[in-house]
């Protein structure tokens, strides 16, 4: 397993960008829109560390509670249904069961850990050619 990123709501995608970049130095690395959960991701990467931010932007909502924020934690595993398995024996509970974004060949799932923060789990598709 390796550690991807953390992804924080925002309320603003363009002032999230331009803080995260132009203020604190991180590189854009790319954005895309995500129709089916309403929502716009962008990510950005510090040049030193690696370490990547993914900004979200879901649709219509632009207030929220303290500490609502902090969207989800991203984890890359290699055969995503063993590992699921391995999870569920050890009574992990899994929020969304694997699926496929559109337009996207990664396999996704979310699990819950024991404060009920979201962690994505991503099988990245074998390379083509």
């Amino acid at each position: 397993m390796r550690f991807l990123h953390t992804s924080i709501t925002v309320r603003n995608m363009e002032e999230s960008l331009g803080f995260y970049t132009e203020v604190l130095g991180l590189e854009f690395e790319r954005r895309r829109t995500i129709p089916e959960n309403h929502a716009e991701i962008a990510f950005v990467r510090d040049p030193a560390s690696g370490a990547r931010v993914e900004l979200t932007h879901w649709e219509g909502k632009d207030q929220f509670e303290a500490g609502e924020q902090l969207d989800h934690l991203a984890f890359e595993v290699p055969e995503l249904d063993k590992f699921l398995l391995k999870l569920r024996s050890r009574n992990v509970r899994v929020a969304k069961e694997p699926y496929r974004l559109s337009g996207g060949s990664s396999r996704i799932a979310f699990i819950l850990d024991p404060n009920d923060v979201w962690i994505e789990l991503i099988e990245r598709a074998p390379p083509t050619g």
